[in-house]
């Protein structure tokens, strides 16, 4: 059975998902369905998904919108013993905490500065940079003694998280104070089949 997973190569919702099938070692089908001006495939796509929003992953009869519930249910269903997600109830629920962020402060801080500088979207480019920070400063101390953001080996809140904070700099916010998270970065990157989300 195929999985197809409806896409924009530049969005980092949509390589959250790209990046958990290839670190799963899944077979997926990519559609595209927008580019980041804006041009959309109109009504066949929203009638998959009627919000208009990427990413959605059809697999079979099942259709699953929102990043964050592809990400577990390619993980329940498919890579259950891989170790993605802990077993754990605390570090769980530590996951559980960074979804919230990477949908949260990282969405209006480093996902929206990107948008602003990058894409033109109109929109509070300080106050982006303003959340971005708090999130980088929050990221840089957490990782002071830790390798990944929950336990001792990469979960699904690293994939999560890695995205938008790869490509800050395309929102004109600068890394380089925070080595923690530069460090971070590059034991994402080399994860055994990462792969990367497109740069501009």
């Amino acid at each position: 059975m195929t999985i197809q997973l409806y896409d924009v190569p530049k969005s980092g919702h949509c390589h959250r998902v790209r990046l958990a099938a290839s670190l799963m070692g899944l077979d997926v089908d990519l559609v595209s369905v927008m580019d980041m001006d804006g041009q959309r495939q109109g009504a066949a796509y929203l009638a998959i998904n009627p919000l208009g929003q990427v990413p959605t992953l059809v697999d079979g009869d099942l259709t699953v919108r929102d990043s964050i519930a592809i990400l577990q249910y390619l993980e329940r269903t498919y890579a259950p013993d891989q170790g993605w997600m802990p077993t754990d109830r605390r570090e769980r629920a530590q996951v559980d905490e960074w979804f919230a962020i990477s949908a949260g402060v990282m969405f209006r801080g480093p996902n929206m500065a990107r948008l602003i500088k990058l894409f033109k979207m109109p929109g509070d480019h300080d106050a982006a940079v303003a959340q971005s920070q708090k999130l980088f400063d929050l990221m840089e101390a957490h990782l002071q003694d830790r390798a990944w953001l929950v336990g001792a080996r990469a979960t699904l809140a690293d994939i999560a998280c890695y995205a938008y904070v790869a490509v800050a700099n395309e929102g004109a916010l600068d890394l380089t104070p925070y080595p923690n998270i530069a460090a971070w970065l590059a034991r994402v990157q080399a994860l055994d089949g990462f792969v990367d989300i497109p740069r501009s």
